[in-house]
């Protein structure tokens, strides 16, 4: 007989049969053989069923001819509960068409009257064979089913992909964080999903993994269906299908957005911490009299704290003694910045014409920039003065057009640009530190290396340089920062790899008895509009404050943060569009392109190019063709309302 030791779990039998002792007997020999077991017993079809529903046995054996309920009956009634119950029939008749009868009703095996113990107990391991088959199925369906909803339900997104890249399953944590439904992505390539953020060294390291039939872990950046970015930490293990290769690849990600964010603002911390020792050791540099000029606050501040606390808040003396407390607080604050920034020097402020100062150094700011280098001089006719001190003036163009001559290689030029420029409290919000007011902008632009963001995040620092040992000692930069703060300036840096680097620095209006303001000088209101722009920009504050400008001007305003999302807009949009305003230098599309695919859709829609840099910079690499329309960062509210007018006027695209 076949064995049945690897049956899971305890085997239960139901003995239908009208007469007791052939029952009574049966059930014994069956508990003998098969001693794991459970035996119920019936005395007819009927109690077979009520049994059957009761315990729902593995094998039923039946007599056929019964009182009350045959044997058929009841075997009709069970198949009709259970598919995979076995059912033995034992009778008497041997006739094919009764035993064709019996197959067709679902009776898995007939043994014949008198009972050959041997024939049943056979007929019985055929039956525990498919027992034993039905219960790993069933085992196995409730793992799939458990595993299902698992997937369903896991607070991380799972991804299935063929070995084409092709999408196949998504999980609802994958829709609930993407945006993306089911239906959109099924069928989709992975590339949906991804952005030029995550290095090319990680997709080649994930294949050469996968490839090999290994799990591979990593961090991506991905799109949402919006267009927001996010960082996901990835487990991608392939999935090889017997006598097949890597057929499939699965995916979990977990979004840790929040973790990267928390990360970089820690980061952020201890680099301010690490700036501030830095700004420790250059403070000393300020000398004593800073120092000892802050022990004196200190003393002032504490006679003061002293005094008031010895003074009633109705007392007269009181008011006094709090506004030398703020004078004082307001004084120590002064001198901390003095400190921090090591830029403490005797200065004679001047009121300065921009133009004729800048004049009067081009002959030493060629000898610095030596051949091979062009050095270009754009003035604004008029420019308003400023009150600073001539040296600090030669201080900044000098130091810039240094660097600006060690980022080029070989033959290049620098561009030198003043202009009047007015900054609105709206508009200043999208610039860290800029306020309000009325500035002369002097700007330094040259075609060479550019810098990366890592590089530009440092180039203020004292101490920080990229030139090699013994070319430079850090501080130019440092101390054009600091000198520009020192009159209430302020100074950016716009930059990209190989896209050159524009240096803008703000000087405020001197306003005064020495020069009045010609009349020509004072800006007219810029005229309104009613147009529909689509805006691309992808730094969120300067978004928000353009968005703003030109809403409060009467446009109808498309904000996008990327090319992409731009594109989605303009096809969502069921007006006309006007006027594409765009940032040139973007990640994952450039400002050209993306103006490049808009016209395809709308080739009469205008285009206005918008950037840090200067356009002559933009223009030498490429970014956009010169004579295009054009408008430099940062703007104000005057000068980018009186462009977006002049461009939608305008009889050019």
């Amino acid at each position: 007989m076949k064995s049945h030791q690897g049956l899971r779990g305890t085997l239960s039998i139901l003995v239908v049969e009208d007469d007791k002792a052939a029952s009574e007997f049966l059930a014994l020999m069956i508990g003998k053989q098969f001693p794991h077991s459970v035996i119920y017993l019936a005395e007819n079809g009927r109690r077979g069923v009520e049994l059957f529903k009761e315990h729902t046995p593995d094998i039923v054996i039946t007599d056929i001819n019964m009182p009350v309920m045959d044997g058929i009956q009841m075997a009709v009634e069970i198949r009709a509960l259970n598919v995979s119950a076995k059912i033995i029939a034992v009778s008497a008749k041997s006739d094919t068409n009764y035993l064709l009868d019996a197959i067709r009703i679902g009776i898995n095996r007939y043994v014949l009257k008198p009972i050959d113990l041997t024939m049943l107990f056979e007929a019985m391991d055929d039956c525990i064979v498919h027992v034993k088959l039905s219960r790993e199925i069933k085992a196995q369906n409730d793992f799939i089913r458990k595993l299902s909803l698992a997937v369903e339900q896991s607070t991380n997104m799972i991804i299935i992909a063929n070995s084409k890249g092709a999408i196949e399953y998504v999980n609802p944590m994958f829709s609930e964080i993407t945006g993306y439904a089911t239906e959109e992505v099924t069928g989709q390539h992975l590339r949906v999903l991804l952005t030029n953020s995550t290095p090319l060294d990680t997709f080649e390291m994930l294949w050469n993994s996968i490839s090999r039939g290994l799990k591979w872990r990593g961090e991506f950046v991905n799109r949402k269906k919006g267009g927001q970015l996010f960082c996901v930490e990835a487990s991608i293990s392939p999935l090889a299908i017997e006598g097949e290769n890597n057929t499939h690849y699965v995916a979990v990600l977990q979004d840790i957005s929040e973790r990267k964010q928390a990360e970089s603002d820690k980061a952020k911390l201890e680099d301010q911490l690490q700036h501030a020792h830095k700004m420790d050791s250059v403070g000393r540099l300020a000398g004593g009299v800073a120092h000892d000029f802050n022990n004196m606050l200190g003393v002032i501040l504490g006679h003061v704290n002293l005094a008031l606390m010895d003074l009633e808040p109705t007392q007269p003396l009181y008011v006094n003694m709090m506004e030398i407390q703020k004078a004082a607080e307001r004084s120590a604050d002064l001198t901390r910045q003095l400190l921090a920034f090591a830029r403490k020097q005797a200065i004679t402020p001047t009121t300065v014409n921009m133009n004729e100062a800048v004049a009067g150094m081009l002959n030493m700011l060629q000898r610095i920039i030596g051949e091979g280098v062009t050095l270009d001089w754009q003035p604004e006719k008029s420019v308003w003065p400023v009150k600073v001190d001539p040296s600090q003036l030669d201080q900044f163009l000098a130091n810039l057009c240094a660097n600006a001559r060690d980022s080029i290689d070989g033959i290049g030029k620098i561009t030198i640009e003043t202009g009047n420029i007015v900054i609105d409290k709206e508009y200043s919000a999208g610039y860290e530190g800029l306020a309000p007011g009325e500035y002369v902008r002097l700007t330094v632009s040259d075609n060479g290396c550019g810098m990366d963001k890592e590089t530009l995040a440092l180039i203020f620092e004292p101490f920080f340089t990229t030139k090699g040992t013994g070319k430079g000692t850090g501080l130019g930069l440092a101390t054009v920062y600091g000198a520009v703060k020192q009159n209430n300036g302020f100074i950016y840096v716009f930059s990209e790899p190989g896209m050159g680097t524009t240096f803008s620095i703000f000087l405020p209006r001197h306003m005064g008895d020495i020069q009045q303001v010609p009349a020509e000088g004072i800006e007219e209101p810029a005229r309104r509009g009613h147009e529909t722009i689509l805006l691309v920009e992808d730094e969120p504050a300067i978004l928000k404050v353009a968005t703003m400008i030109l809403t409060r001007q009467g446009y109808t305003v498309l904000a996008a943060d990327s090319p992409g999302r731009a594109m989605e807009l303009a096809r969502e949009h069921a007006g006309k569009i006007s006027l594409l305003l765009t940032d040139v230098v973007m990640p994952e599309m450039n400002g050209r392109d993306l103006a490049k695919e808009l016209l395809i859709r709308y080739p009469n829609v205008k285009c206005l190019f918008m950037s840090g840099f200067t356009a002559d910079v933009i223009a030498n690499h490429g970014a956009i063709d010169e004579g295009v329309h054009f408008i430099q960062k940062p703007f104000s509210v005057h000068s980018l309302a009186a462009k977006v007018r002049e461009v939608l006027d305008s009889g050019n695209k």
